[in-house]
């Protein structure tokens, strides 16, 4: 594998999010480390009925800011989301000549919700009508299209639909778009929006969704004994990647290096992750290898975090495998952490304050270990009250700490696994 070394810096020039707790990167990451929760009851429709009635909703979101209403009408919101993300972090103008610039998106879903309703409008209908633009609003290529076709970007554009590794995987792409001479430019999205019934429906189902429907604020809670399922989120994040000699060149700010990446499958169960997390901690390795750091020398997690009991538990087994816990930590076994601060870099899920954005969360969560680095600011765990092994979470309020090396973990159904490591960027030397 390639060390960081070996080859050009890849960094980070623009950045873009819509989230549950805001919309910007400035006014996200400023919700985000005042500990604002996103989580309430479900507005998009009514879920009176349904077992689970929360969620992390967008709200606040002027979809007429970023696009015109022509678009507005022909476009599901997850693509609404990637495209107002992506426009922040593409500025004024392209990174790089429209051929040269490449475009990624990453979804699990894409536009599910608007399938459900057209289905249900279908069903209930008298006259079966179904308007000509409903196959390319639930398509999940048409996000990156759109943002192409008005930004006249004509170089490789790609798909990703791996789960809720989605996002990261979108950026690991970029990476290889750019190392492979395809690209001097790639403007990497995450989104997705699936709130609907039906969804809700099958996750409920499953037992992986929380049902504190008389608690929202508290109801996700990642990496806690007491955790009861995960929150369904929606919003979108975007990244511009390329090389530093080009970012140079051009004169612009860069955030941080893209020092690492790998992605890998447990090879274990379509919906269960392997409790051993013996693959997940494999890319963790991956992908810290490929950025010539070790494991010690990893500052902070930004962790997949869900708040399901498997999930959780699996990922800190990895963990564990990882960075050399004195004693390895059991799969499954709930223990109170006692002893401090606990041991090996610091920990956060985000995903209690915005839910589990899937696709997008890969961004918006590599966003929040950027902006941890340029701030020195960790952001918090919230609802962490009783935490799982004894490991160093940030709980409850965030944490100012130099952070010069972050990892962002994202893990999806079918036993994918994605890793992102993230670098304080230090000016190339002449």
């Amino acid at each position: 594998m390639t060390a960081t070394t070996d080859r050009e810096k890849l960094v980070i020039t623009g950045m873009g999010a819509v989230t549950p707790v805001g919309c910007g990167v400035d006014e996200y990451w400023r919700n985000l480390t005042d500990g604002r929760c996103g989580v309430d009851n479900i507005t998009r429709f009514d879920a009176e009925n349904l077992a689970v009635k929360i969620a992390a909703e967008v709200r606040g979101f002027e979809v007429e800011r970023y696009m015109p209403k022509k678009m507005i009408h022909e476009t599901d919101a997850f693509t609404q989301y990637a495209y107002a993300a992506a426009k922040e972090a593409i500025g004024d103008e392209l990174p790089a000549a429209p051929e040269r610039t490449g475009i990624v998106m990453g979804t699990a879903m894409a536009g599910v919700a608007t399938t459900a309703a057209t289905q249900e409008i279908l069903t209930n209908a008298v006259h079966k009508n179904v308007g000509p633009r409903f196959v390319p609003r639930i398509l999940g290529n048409i996000a990156a299209a759109q943002i192409a076709i008005s930004y006249g970007i004509s170089g490789p554009s790609s798909t990703i639909s791996t789960a809720c590794a989605s996002g990261c995987d979108a950026v690991s792409m970029a990476a290889m778009m750019i190392l492979s001479g395809e690209a001097d430019a790639v403007v990497a999205v995450g989104s997705e929006s699936i709130l609907c019934p039906l969804v809700i429906y099958s996750l409920a189902n499953a037992h992986t969704l929380s049902r504190a429907n008389d608690d929202p604020q508290h109801a996700c809670r990642p990496f806690d004994v007491e955790r009861n399922g995960f929150v369904i989120g929606e919003g979108g994040g975007a990244l511009i990647v390329e090389k530093e000699s080009h970012a140079l060149a051009r004169g612009v700010e860069i955030y941080a290096e893209l020092a690492g990446w790998a992605n890998n499958n447990d090879a274990y169960h379509v919906t269960d992750p392997d409790p051993e997390g013996r693959k997940a901690a494999e890319c963790m390795e991956a992908a810290l290898s490929r950025a010539g750091i070790s494991p010690d020398e990893v500052d902070h997690i930004n962790a997949h975090g869900t708040g399901t009991k498997a999930g959780d538990s699996a990922e800190l087994a990895a963990i564990a495998r990882v960075f050399g816990a004195k004693e390895k930590h059991e799969p499954g076994a709930l223990q109170k952490q006692t002893n401090g601060a606990g041991w090996g870099p610091a920990i956060s899920s985000t995903k209690g304050a915005t839910g589990h954005l899937m696709g997008g969360g890969g961004l918006t969560e590599s966003i929040a270990c950027i902006q941890a680095i340029r701030d020195g600011v960790i952001p918090p765990t919230l609802n962490l009250e009783e935490p799982e092994g004894d490991f160093d979470f940030v709980r409850g309020v965030c944490r100012r700490q130099k952070v010069d090396v972050a990892l962002n973990t994202a893990f999806g159904f079918g036993g994918q696994n994605s890793c992102l490591v993230f670098r304080r960027y230090e000016k190339i030397k002449v």
